[in-house]
């Protein structure tokens, strides 16, 4: 039996932040923690939200997030919330504060001390329950589509990256405004736009029936593929990040099916510890090596996302939509291969163990041995 949910508000236009009072009295936020990294801080990306909150509304302010979240960093914005007696977050920058902002939302009206122990890995996800305070997700990134997403992947104090997941970790509000995109530098909106690529192809190939998450995807595919270089050439091209801000929440859209082996892959990966390794970067550097495994797997699927990315009939396979998606990591700057990541080979056996037990495994439609594993990511070594 499928389960096909998708259910959370969006406000979802150019200017769209002007809605975020009305918004946030439709909800009955009154002491907002915000959320956020000082990256979004030095941008100003803050300071515009700010204008739109009322003067006299009690604020906390945690910038402190990673770049990729973390269990003790959850702790800290916890201390934060309890202490100045919030009742709801807002959550401004890319994935990283979002999914952070759904472990302090979760562990401020759920028992325990661990968050880990709420890890899908860990068969959380029954023990989550309506009472997750509410979230109002405000993206600056066009990529993990979090903001919709019913989950968030976080650095767990025992040093593994995981997943926790539930509908009710699903935002109360995504508020969607693609000019807080506008001027993210190249190299992020490369790496992001990749992240919505791939979650959207990984999501069409996933081994799921979800009919609807399927056409979404290829929606969210097809946008992503056409608009990403010149998102990534032009920051202020408004058609361009619109378009990138919609296919990155339409990827998000579509995790109700599942993800794969890319994503099995880089949560490890993006977990080793010494390394700063962008999320987005990972999943298109991993991605060619897994449509190429994939292919025996999902029929004549391959067919399917060709036609959409505007290839030739003949590319139409694993081997050809892997070739252009290599060729466009290649325009858009995306490093070579995990080596001109800095990644050291010693790593690679941990990744292909962390990737076995990963949560995405579950739904890749062609699951790799741990032997596989490392010949992928030898693959994507460049």
């Amino acid at each position: 039996m499928s389960l096909i949910t998708y259910l959370t508000r969006i406000q979802f236009d150019c200017g769209a932040l002007k809605l975020l009072e009305s918004e946030l009295q439709l909800l009955g936020i009154r002491r907002p923690l915000i959320v956020t990294d000082k990256g979004c801080v030095a941008a100003g990306l803050w300071g515009k939200v700010k204008e739109q909150l009322p003067g006299n509304m009690p604020i906390t302010l945690y910038d402190g997030t990673p770049e990729n979240p973390t269990e003790a960093a959850t702790r800290d914005a916890l201390k934060m919330y309890k202490a100045e007696g919030c009742d709801g977050i807002i959550a401004i920058g890319g994935g990283s504060p979002m999914d952070l902002a759904k472990g302090v939302a979760l562990m401020a009206t759920h028992p325990g001390e661990s968050l880990q122990a709420y890890a899908i890995v860990e068969g959380g996800a029954a023990k989550i329950t309506p009472k997750v305070a509410p979230i109002v997700a405000i993206p600056t990134t066009s990529g993990t589509g979090s903001e919709v997403s019913r989950g968030g992947v976080v650095i767990m104090d025992s040093g593994r990256k995981l997943a926790i997941g539930s509908p009710y970790l699903i935002p109360k509000l995504a508020l969607i405004d693609p000019e807080l995109t506008f001027g993210l530098p190249p190299h992020l909106t490369a790496g992001t736009g990749m992240d919505a690529f791939t979650h959207n192809i990984e999501c069409f190939l996933a081994n799921v029936y979800n009919p609807p998450a399927d056409a979404i995807a290829l929606d969210g595919l097809e946008k992503a593929w056409k608009y990403v270089e010149r998102a990534t050439k032009d920051g202020q091209d408004r058609e361009a990040r619109t378009n990138m801000a919609m296919a990155a929440m339409e990827g998000a859209m579509v995790f109700q099916k599942g993800l794969g082996a890319v994503h099995a892959l880089s949560h490890p990966t993006g977990g080793l510890k010494g390394y700063r390794l962008h999320h987005g970067t990972l999943n298109a550097v991993y991605l060619p090596a897994v449509l190429r495994f994939n292919g025996p797997a999902v029929g004549d699927k391959f067919a399917k996302v060709a036609e959409v990315m505007g290839l030739p009939e003949k590319e139409g396979t694993a081997e050809g939509v892997a070739n252009a998606v290599s060729a466009l990591n290649e325009r858009l700057g995306i490093p070579k291969g995990l080596g001109a990541m800095g990644l050291k080979k010693e790593e690679i056996e941990r990744i292909a163990d962390g990737a076995l037990g990963d949560h995405c495994h579950l739904s890749t439609p062609r699951q790799p041995t741990r032997a596989q594993y490392i010949e992928l990511i030898e693959q994507s070594w460049g």
